[in-house]
């Protein structure tokens, strides 16, 4: 059964909620569903082969909210956490318009949604949103804060790191049609990061909110941990001169040229241009990078991005 439609002035949206044995603290994220001051959203979990309580907890959820939204429970492609959101994102069932992305062990503050949709209404019509969380430990009490990014959000950003934070991200109807058209990429390393590509890549808008609208647990099943203080943003710079980045970086590059179709002229013509010239120890990659305008968020991790083309690692 369909779900009924929202009451008047409200836009529908669909939360699209990636799970893995996630039983210990999903039912407090189903609550803030509940609690959100936007009340038309029906949701899609993906589950990755949990082996937990995790799928009881979402049937519980989906019998009490029926028939007044729906509740959609389907089977992940278990490759990974990326793939688990981009395999939903790219269901071919998935109803059009905007969607939420969330994690299984956050919880919503309850404006979150409304502050969403508020953005995406002054944006264009391909807009990823993004925005800020609170840091707490397993017992949701608050230790910290997401740093807000300094620079502007843009494509020659996007090719070397991501300041999209995919539990807050949110899509506009015409960026999830963009992410359907480009499918499910193999290889590439986090899905946000991907999201943040392609649409700033296709000329789409990227809107940063600095706002604050939920709690995200730091606990060792995290899949991607929050980076506070001084040690951290070193251990990014360091990261940068591994192999791991350069991987990273050489998965999303051929991702990205697969479907340069959908960028605009002067992306795809960067994108091309980084892909045919391999790194190789030298001056050349890092001044090809200056030159195309290359940069992460702070000038010592811009400088090490440099230093790793130098070196012949990305």
């Amino acid at each position: 059964m369909r779900p009924p439609p929202p009451p008047s002035g409200q836009t529908r949206i669909t939360i699209l909620l990636a799970t893995w044995n996630g039983a210990t603290h999903l039912q407090e994220q189903l609550e803030s569903y509940l609690a959100q001051t936007h009340d038309a959203w029906d949701l899609w979990a993906s589950d990755d082969g949990s082996s937990d309580a995790t799928l009881e907890i979402l049937e519980s959820f989906r019998a009490a909210e029926a028939p007044r939204r729906e509740v959609r429970i389907v089977a992940g492609p278990q490759r990974g956490h990326a793939a688990n959101f981009l395999s939903l994102l790219c269901h071919p069932e998935l109803p059009a318009g905007p969607v939420a992305l969330s994690d299984q062990d956050d919880v919503w503050l309850p404006g979150k949604l409304t502050l969403a949709l508020g953005a995406l209404r002054q944006a264009g019509p391909v807009t990823l949103y993004g925005a800020q969380s609170f840091h707490t430990d397993g017992a949701l009490r608050r230790i910290g804060r997401s740093r807000i990014p300094r620079g502007r959000p843009c494509f020659r950003n996007a090719l070397t790191q991501n300041v999209v934070s995919g539990h807050s991200a949110v899509l506009s109807a015409g960026a999830l049609e963009l992410v359907r058209r480009a499918g499910v990429p193999a290889g590439i390393p986090y899905h946000d990061w991907w999201l943040y590509q392609l649409v700033s890549g296709a000329g789409g808008e990227v809107v940063i909110d600095r706002a604050r609208v939920l709690d995200y647990r730091q606990h060792r099943q995290n899949a991607m941990g929050a980076h506070r203080g001084l040690a951290p943003r070193l251990a990014r710079a360091k990261q940068v001169l591994g192999r791991t980045y350069a991987g990273w970086i050489a998965a999303n590059l051929a991702a990205l040229d697969k479907v340069g179709g959908l960028l605009t002229p002067e992306n795809r013509a960067l994108v091309a241009e980084l892909c045919a010239a391999p790194p190789r120890p030298g001056l050349a990659r890092p001044l090809a990078f200056r030159r195309l305008g290359l940069h992460r968020q702070t000038r010592l991790t811009t400088a090490s991005l440099y230093l790793a083309a130098a070196l012949g690692r990305v």
